[in-house]
């Protein structure tokens, strides 16, 4: 069933809400051993009786009795989140994140919170406290990451619905790699009130399903300006639109791609010119130098917001009696290895002396990429690429290699240094030791455009 079709149900007392939380709960109780996509599965009793309660009174709930796994970073009142990590491991949220209320007044039912790299901090799900999540397609590979256990949880039928969070290709990296569809917003579209940010001007909540369609019934319900976050903005009413022209970005694709997933993508192209759309290759300014950009300005933002974990006002303490070793003990016990890899990057960087020749610089650069996409943008409609270079590698494979690891990201993090939407959508799959492993195809869109990336991507899963 998709989602919409499930709500009918639900609202025609065809099916109970209880009877269709089960339906995914059943599924988590069996698999979840397994894939380790939750961390935590919750007691929805109380959540299920207050839903149909409301849905026997006769209100109308667009996400009726809907199951939907939360990333281990987005708050929900009451319950514990770790962000995957040591350092916050028994920290219960005080409040609900707005997109958790949002969801709320819509009828969702939350069933877990979902496997993530600590604080983020990953392109696999490996650097979870909680350890590493596993892809359903193939038990021995990594499901991507950071928002690995969301997607992991849609794709192992243990919830229609997820949300995850991306700071750099996390939704859609993982959602390539496991065979569903995964939408990174536009920045400000929606709330990150009640996210624990790792990088605050990249991080964005975004929705994970099945199907397209799925995806954007997600969005439209958490999408919109909160007070709450002075980032958020208000979302401009959606126009239909005559999308004609698309481009990819010319001598970017060929280097560190595997020939079988870029051959896949030209695939995705064929299929967008038959549908009629001019597809042509163009110069995209300063793409070539996405990722460096984006090892340093990450790396940088997230020094300074665990900063806050310092062992005194909430999680782990170390106390040794001496408040300055209680410090430093607290983050180095609590923190993981790639975690505390990037903290030493970040504070480099913006240190004095080497603030101007990294940090500023790279920040001009994104400035100027910027107004490169905006250029694009004025002659196409949207801009195609792939996800990743890869199809899904197996765990351990790059954990010890963190050039490797991050050269995943090489095709994802372009939206998020220029803060525009981006979507994955599957598109086929390439064969590794005899198992089919899921590949996406990526599209991107101007700022609030995500109604072309859906109507784009509709056509893609049709094929």
């Amino acid at each position: 069933m998709t989602v919409k079709e499930y709500v009918q149900k639900i609202q025609s007392k065809e099916l109970s809400v209880e009877e269709g939380v089960l339906l995914f709960t059943k599924n988590i109780e069996e698999k979840n051993k397994e894939l380790n996509a939750f961390i935590e599965i919750f007691d929805c009793k109380d959540q299920v009786k207050k839903v149909q309660e409301r849905v026997d009174k006769g209100e109308v709930l667009p996400l009726a009795g809907v199951s939907v796994a939360v990333k281990d970073n987005i708050l929900i009142k009451g319950e514990k989140c770790s962000a995957g990590s040591k350092i916050l491991e028994g920290y219960t949220a005080t409040y609900d994140a707005t997109v958790i209320e949002k969801l709320r007044d819509a009828g969702a039912i939350f069933v877990g919170r979902t496997n993530m790299d600590e604080f983020a901090m990953g392109s696999a799900t490996e650097t979870s406290y909680a350890g590493p999540a596993k892809n359903p397609h193939d038990t021995d590979r990594v499901p991507g990451g950071s928002s690995g256990g969301s997607i992991v949880s849609v794709a192992g039928d243990m919830a229609p619905l997820a949300l995850g969070s991306e700071t750099g290709g996390s939704i859609r990296q993982p959602a390539s790699f496991c065979g569903v569809v995964g939408l990174k917003p536009t920045y400000g579209a929606v709330s990150r009130y009640g996210l624990i940010a790792m990088a605050s001007s990249l991080d964005q909540i975004g929705p994970v399903g099945k199907t397209v369609e799925d995806v954007e019934i997600l969005f439209d319900h958490i999408k919109g300006k909160d007070e709450s976050d002075s980032t958020s903005k208000e979302y401009p009413e959606t126009k239909q639109e005559d999308v004609k022209k698309i481009a990819y970005p010319k001598g970017f694709l060929e280097e560190g791609i595997d020939k079988d997933v870029l051959e896949n993508f030209y695939k995705g192209i064929e299929v967008l010119k038959k549908e009629g759309y001019e597809v042509e290759e163009v110069e995209i300014p300063y793409l070539n130098n996405a990722l460096a950009l984006y090892y340093i300005i990450m790396p940088a933002e997230a020094s300074s917001n665990l900063a806050r974990f310092d062992g005194v006002r909430y999680g782990l303490k170390n106390d040794t009696g001496d408040s300055v070793q209680d410090f430093f003990e607290t983050r180095g016990e609590g923190f993981g290895k790639e975690v505390r890899r990037r903290i030493m990057l970040g504070t480099y960087v913006l240190s004095s002396g080497y603030y101007d020749a990294y940090y500023k610089k790279a920040f001009d650069v994104q400035k100027a990429m910027r107004k490169g996409f905006q250029e694009v943008f004025k002659k196409y409609d949207a801009i195609v690429m792939p996800v990743a270079p890869t199809p899904a590698f197996k765990i351990g494979e790059k954990s010890n290699d963190p050039l490797q690891m991050y050269l995943s990201d090489i095709f994802t993090v372009s939206a998020n240094l220029v803060g525009i939407p981006g979507i994955s959508v599957p598109n086929g799959t390439v064969e590794r030791e005899g198992k089919d492993l899921p590949v996406g195809f990526q599209i991107l869109a101007p700022h609030f455009k995500e109604n072309r990336l859906f109507a784009l991507g509709k056509k893609i899963e049709r094929v």
